[in-house]
C-alpha cells in the first residue's frame, strides 16, 4: 500500500493487489491515515462495479463522522450507481476539490 501525504491530504494506491486484498491492507493501515483527509485512488482496477465501491462504504462512514473527508476516484463506476453516503469521483483534481470544499465547509460550521 503507498500512502502520498500533501498536507492534511493523503491519497492511498497499490498497484497489482486484488480488491479484497487492497480492503484488507488499507483497514490494517487505517491508524496510520485516520487523522487525514482520503482519496482513494482506484485506477489500478481494470475491473469495478458499484458492488465493488460499496466495499468502502463502512470504512467511509467512520472517517466521514470523524469529520475527515472520505473519496474515492475512479472512472469505472458513477456517482449515480452508488448511494450518497460514498463519494465517487472520475480524477484526482475532482477529488481534492471536493476536500478543499469540505474543509471550507467545516470551518464555516455548515
Amino acid at each position: 500500500m503507498i500512502f502520498d501525504k500533501d498536507g492534511t491530504t493523503t491519497i492511498v494506491f497499490q498497484e497489482n493487489i486484488s480488491l479484497p486484498k487492497f480492503l484488507e491492507n488499507l483497514k490494517g493501515g487505517y491508524a496510520k491515515i485516520k487523522n487525514d483527509n482520503l482519496i482513494i485512488n482506484l485506477f489500478s482496477f481494470s475491473k469495478l462495479t458499484a458492488g465493488d465501491v460499496l466495499e468502502f462504504l463502512e470504512i467511509s462512514n467512520t472517517h466521514r463522522t470523524a469529520d475527515k473527508s472520505f473519496v474515492l476516484v475512479t472512472n469505472k463506476v458513477s456517482y449515480d450507481e452508488v448511494p450518497e453516503e460514498i463519494l465517487v469521483v472520475p480524477t484526482l483534481q475532482e477529488a481534492r476539490d471536493i476536500i478543499e470544499m469540505e474543509e471550507i465547509e467545516r470551518d464555516l460550521g455548515i
